[in-house]
């Protein structure tokens, strides 16, 4: 947890920063009504109470604040999205070295790769990855077959899914294909089926969608790595790596 100290007078700071959509009482505010993902909160506070008619001025002495903590883990094959066992042979998070108090935001299944955030904000799984907050999210997927302009058009435009069409998202070939290290256990391989990579960006993330999104227009996925979440990029990461963000890098995620 990263510390700063906030000083006296200034009231105005802490209520620009409420969340917004919520009714602003002068000289009022409680911690849990601040906006996951603010880069400080308030930790004490004096006679405030919400949305009374007697509400009091913030304690104005010196106040300690924590700066949201964002890291980019390249989560490798393999590994579950969480840090205790679910009863499978998959490994866990626990064995990466985490901070204390992070939490995944999100997640990938076992069997997908790629970035892959945590944070010790928990509401930050409601900014980052509800569709309305428009994140995006981007996927290579290795496919059996060379899609046709018919299945990719049918995959932008949504498809229904267990009787729910999924949002219109970016659908393409990769040009030119990526050269990814071999995974380790190798994908399925047969010599008289080829294989092509291909860009999906999505804005929503529900349960091994894009492997059912592929399914659907006859393209078994082989591979799946998620490359991209909002404007920020997996790029060189190793798997298994893992990096806090930078505050430059939080603002944009955050925006």
């Amino acid at each position: 947890m990263k510390t700063v100290q906030w000083g006296a007078g200034e009231q105005g700071q802490f209520m620009k920063r409420k969340r917004p959509g919520r009714g602003l009482v002068p000289g009022c505010c409680r911690l849990e009504d601040w906006a996951a993902g603010d880069e400080a909160v308030p930790t004490s506070f004096m006679n405030c109470r919400w949305r009374g008619s007697s509400c009091r001025t913030l304690d104005f002495r010196l106040q300690t604040l924590h700066c949201v903590m964002l890291i980019a883990f390249h989560k490798p094959y393999g590994v579950l999205s969480r840090f205790t066992p679910d009863g499978s042979p998959n490994r866990t998070m626990a064995e990466f070295g985490f901070p204390k108090h992070v939490y995944p935001i999100g997640r990938l299944d076992a069997d997908s790769e790629g970035l892959l955030l945590l944070s010790d904000e928990a509401h930050l799984n409601e900014r980052l990855l509800h569709p309305r907050h428009a994140h995006k999210r981007e996927y290579w997927v290795q496919v059996e077959r060379i899609p046709t302009p018919d299945a990719l058009l049918k995959l932008a435009k949504g498809l229904v899914i267990q009787e729910r069409r999924t949002l219109p998202c970016r659908a393409w070939i990769l040009e030119p294909q990526p050269d990814f290290p071999p995974r380790d256990p190798p994908i399925r391989f047969r010599k008289t089926v080829p294989t092509c990579w291909i860009g999906l960006e999505l804005r929503e993330g529900k349960n091994r969608q894009v492997r059912r999104m592929m399914a659907a227009v006859g393209h078994p996925t082989l591979r799946l790595i998620r490359v991209r979440i909002g404007t920020l990029e997996l790029r060189d990461l190793p798997p298994g790596a893992w990096r806090e963000l930078t505050a430059a890098e939080r603002k944009l995620i955050l925006r």
